[in-house]
């Protein structure tokens, strides 16, 4: 993975933290993606959410897999853990990490086509197990990273840069987390900090499986008939997808919803989205009403965003399974092996 490294001089008055940090103490590597992406704005909500937070970077782990999203721990904490994993079995490696080490924090950055693609299953392991992590969807409907394929979240009718037109309805991440007895959802736009902060900061603190589907535009591959989850949710115009050689410089697209409030924001090739944010009397502890809620703005053309969903819970995967309280690598050999005699009461708990 290419990176460059952000020059180490630094504003001798940046306000700290409680940990006596910068915010400049949670960055990582001058990002490589195209200038505009909603990416990096997604990384530059995470390393805020992590300053004000005060997590300590090297007690936390970043996970990922394949893809542009997959690239983005580059570009934060680069003090942490880190584990840039293969296309799809992100969730897998995050399971494993978090059950020999639990008094970490865990975050796993992914894209549609790496969690609703070749990694759906582990996906929805992930969130049955409830694994206590923070997972990050960078959401845009394309394979960004190979040139502009459909994912798993592109719309019916959409047209390919061939010509054809998407016939497979689409994967909603938020719907499949309700179904799968998520403890906590939220969707959030790449552009909107104030909204997407605080969302990443409840997230880190949940114990258990947090999703955050983020609508994060793709600067580059950007004209997508159809689509409502990369750049456009209506179209007026036809314009096929085509290989860019030179991709014009963008200002990351910025918004700020209010609450309750539809708000239409212009993306990069003109069309728009309509975004709306939950109201301050929505409810978000009853499952079926959000699972009805979301499916009446979707009919409606507009996108929910905000924390959709949160369960109380106690129950993540150690509770569970009735795990150690400590780290393996903090449980004394002889209670980690115990010897033969043992192992022979346990395997005669089987005849």
């Amino acid at each position: 993975m290419s990176y460059i490294r952000k020059p180490s001089v630094r504003h001798p008055n940046l306000p700290k933290n409680e940990l006596g940090l910068t915010i400049r103490d949670y960055e990582g590597s001058l990002s490589t993606l195209c200038a505009g992406c909603g990416h990096d704005s997604v990384t530059a909500g995470i390393v805020s959410a992590f300053w004000k937070l005060g997590i300590e970077p090297h007690k936390a782990v970043k996970l990922s897999g394949i893809g542009c999203s997959s690239k983005t721990p580059t570009y934060f904490l680069s003090e942490a853990h880190g584990f840039n994993s293969v296309h799809g079995r992100m969730p897998s490696v995050a399971t494993g990490a978090n059950a020999a080490r639990r008094n970490l924090t865990y975050i796993g950055i992914s894209g549609d086509g790496d969690s609703l693609s070749i990694g759906l299953g582990q996906f929805c392991h992930a969130i049955r197990r409830n694994v206590n992590l923070t997972y990050v969807l960078e959401n845009n409907g394309v394979y960004g990273l190979t040139k502009g394929q459909f994912s798993a979240s592109a719309d019916v009718g959409t047209i390919n840069k061939r010509g054809y037109a998407n016939e497979a309805r689409p994967i909603d991440p938020v719907m499949l987390a309700l179904t799968l007895g998520a403890t906590f959802v939220a969707r959030c736009f790449s552009g909107d900090k104030k909204q997407l902060v605080p969302i990443l900061e409840a997230a880190l603190r949940h114990k258990g499986f947090a999703l955050i589907d983020v609508i994060s535009p793709c600067v580059t591959f950007n004209d997508h008939k159809g689509s409502t989850k990369s750049f456009m949710y209506t179209r007026q115009n036809y314009h096929e997808v085509t290989e860019a050689s030179f991709v014009e410089l963008q200002a990351p697209l910025e918004t700020r919803q209010g609450q309750g409030t539809p708000t239409r924001v212009r993306l990069f090739d003109g069309t728009t989205v309509t975004l709306r944010s939950t109201s301050p009397d929505y409810d978000p502890s009853d499952r079926n009403a959000v699972y009805a809620h979301l499916s009446t703005l979707k009919d409606a053309g507009e996108v929910a965003t905000g924390l959709l969903y949160l369960e109380a819970n106690d129950a993540d995967m150690h509770s569970m399974a009735g795990s150690t309280e400590v780290d393996l690598v903090d449980v004394p050999f002889a209670d980690l092996c115990p010897g033969s005699a043992a192992l022979d009461q346990l395997m005669g708990e089987f005849r």
